[in-house]
């Protein structure tokens, strides 16, 4: 008969995972077992959890596919906490096996003991403890379909003897991404376009929600005679074959983007969470179009929310935009003909340092903008843990 280890191994195949980044140990030995046994499914050692969660964001991320990263009890899987925060925040999706100690002893203050479902509640959206092996594959599942549908990280809390233990209902389930696409009403539409036909100057900020919108948002920029800024995870959606492109703002940004964004009367917002509020100017107003209805606003006051797609509500808004005959050099101009010191915006615009903290520290350490380093490189400054989506 199938143990849970087998049934959890099986169901990944299944669905396509072809490798488990972990590092063994006693809880998860029936997990590694299954796996050894199964050709189609990969172990990859790693020298610590951490790295195995990183490299299983990164495969995520990279292939928009489900990943896998699995940790023993106490410290194994604690140490998976720092890489499931980052696969979390970029939306990418995670499962993750978090071995438990034996069942009989949770709650005795036994060895290596901890609370692992409140320890990673927080860089999860699903999080769930396996009591018994009746709850399998059904919690699997909906941790499988929690991770893709919802892009973020799913954990599976569950005991070394719960693994070891036969399993009745023994199915293996393929989880089918669903598809579709959100347009906001005619009427907000039309709310947006009145505002954007009224304005001077227009700039397009775009973020990961740009992703597979790379056409619709340069028909934007073209009828509009738009600059596009984008934010660092917005990058590798926009920057390529954009001749209106002006590069990043923000604390790794470029003085084009910071133009771009300072000159705008209106700026429309596209599948973005960029963080950095110091970086919005005050006297525009703003369009913000994203999927998740709940993020609109949280960065700076939206004069004309928009929850959909970015792909489908930029075609949706492009009949409803007036044509400008502001032509790419033109724009170009518009923004670069003042020559800008980054450093000084960066200096003007940054967060501030404790003074407890500076007192402590070289002046170089706290005051000098990273000049010397790509601006595509993942920050390092003490600020944020993702630089602007």
């Amino acid at each position: 008969m199938a143990t849970v280890a087998d049934n959890i191994v099986q169901s990944l195949v299944a669905n396509g995972v072809q490798r488990v980044y972990g590092l063994p140990g006693d809880s998860l030995n029936a997990f590694t077992e299954a796996i050894r046994v199964e050709e189609r499914l990969d172990w990859v050692h790693v020298r610590h959890e951490e790295t195995a969660a990183f490299a299983a964001g990164a495969e995520a991320e990279m292939t928009g596919e489900l990943a896998v990263c699995a940790g023993s009890c106490g410290p194994g899987n604690l140490h998976l906490i720092n890489g499931l925060y980052d696969a979390n925040r970029s939306r990418v999706p995670m499962l993750a096996i978090a071995a438990h100690i034996p069942t009989e002893e949770i709650g005795t203050n036994y060895f290596q003991e901890t609370h692992p479902q409140e320890l990673f509640r927080e860089c999860s959206v699903y999080v769930e403890y396996v009591a018994t092996p009746s709850q399998l594959p059904r919690l699997l599942e909906i941790a499988m379909r929690s991770a893709i549908e919802k892009r973020g990280v799913a954990v599976l809390v569950i005991p070394g003897d719960v693994a070891s233990a036969n399993i009745e209902d023994n199915r293996h389930t393929v989880i089918r991404r669903t598809r579709s696409a959100t347009v906001p009403i005619n009427e907000q539409l039309r709310e947006a376009a009145e505002l954007i036909n009224g304005a001077e100057k227009v700039t397009i900020l775009g973020g990961a929600g740009t992703a597979g919108a790379h056409a619709e948002v340069l028909a934007l920029a073209e009828r509009l005679g738009a600059p596009i800024v984008h934010a660092m995870r917005g990058k590798e959606h926009l920057e390529h074959n954009n001749p209106y492109d002006v590069g990043m703002t923000g604390l790794l940004g470029f003085a084009s983007g910071y133009r771009a964004m300072s000159n705008a009367d209106v700026v429309v917002l596209l599948g973005t969470d960029f963080p950095y509020p110091q970086f919005y100017p005050e006297d525009a107003r703003y369009v913000q179009v994203d999927i998740r209805g709940e993020q609109i606003g949280r960065r700076h006051p939206i004069d004309v929310p928009l929850q959909g797609t970015v792909k489908e509500t930029c075609a949706a808004l492009l009949p409803l935009l007036d044509q400008r005959h502001t032509g790419i050099s033109r724009t170009r101009r518009s923004i670069t003909r003042r020559p800008v010191n980054s450093s000084t915006i960066w200096r003007s615009q940054r967060p501030r340092a404790d003074p407890c903290i500076r007192s402590t520290l070289p002046d170089a350490s706290v005051h000098s903008p990273p000049t010397t380093q790509s601006s595509s490189r993942t920050s390092d400054h003490p600020w944020s843990m993702r630089p602007g989506t």
